[in-house]
């Protein structure tokens, strides 16, 4: 396998991008990137940017492109390695910004994932996902400690504000309109691996490593 590697998780809201993306670069020693973790710590912090995405997120809407690729070119250009990044592109536009931002470097991507997952698991998901504020780790219900603690830090671990069923329903619309384009996109350069992200999460991650070990080089 070539290193460092750079990878592209794509999916629906609550696909496990973000259980998926931070085990896989634990895994392959790479930087990771959770831009939806990202605005929500901003958000939380009251920062310039949080104050931006605040009414956006709020309506479970997703960030303009101008923005998010400023906070890409920004977080990658202070990466010295490969990286996983969860989020990000989700709409054609940014897919072109990064293909573009790679090439001026001489780098590429070396492959976008697919995490697939029917509408009914992900409801499911939603209704038992839980995050950490202060070290973002998210998982189930059930997998926290006494109390509600997270079991990263200890810190107590809760819904997400974002994880309405109306909320949900409107980012996956947003899904459906903006990131299949960007599917499709890595599908015509060759570079996109579907993922069935429906099993349990160590089998998920299991699968992902099997991709990127078996992928075309």
């Amino acid at each position: 396998m070539t290193t460092p590697l750079r990878v592209v998780l794509l999916g629906p809201p609550a696909s496990g991008k973000g259980t998926q993306g931070r085990k896989l670069a634990a895994a392959l020693g790479l930087g990771y990137l959770g831009t939806g973790a990202l605005l929500r710590e901003n958000v939380e912090a009251g920062s310039d940017l949080g104050k931006q995405a605040q009414p956006i997120l709020a309506r479970g809407g997703y960030l303009p492109d101008d923005l998010m690729c400023s906070i890409l070119a920004d977080w990658l250009g202070r990466q010295e390695g490969g990286w996983v990044l969860d989020g990000f592109p989700r709409s054609l536009t940014q897919a072109v910004f990064l293909d573009d931002w790679l090439a001026k470097r001489g780098l590429k991507l070396d492959a976008a994932i697919s995490l697939e997952v029917p509408i009914e698991a992900l409801l499911d998901r939603i209704h038992d996902r839980v995050e950490c504020s202060s070290c973002r780790w998210s998982g189930s219900r059930h997998q926290r400690l006494e109390g509600g603690m997270c079991p990263v830090c200890g810190n107590p671990a809760g819904p997400r504000s974002d994880d309405s069923d109306e909320n949900f329903r409107s980012r996956h619309v947003e899904f459906e309109s903006l990131t299949q384009p960007v599917i499709s996109h890595y599908r015509q350069l060759g570079m996109l691996y579907s993922c069935d992200a429906s099993a349990p999460q160590d089998e998920v991650a299991s699968r992902l490593l099997q991709i990127l070990s078996n992928r075309s080089v």
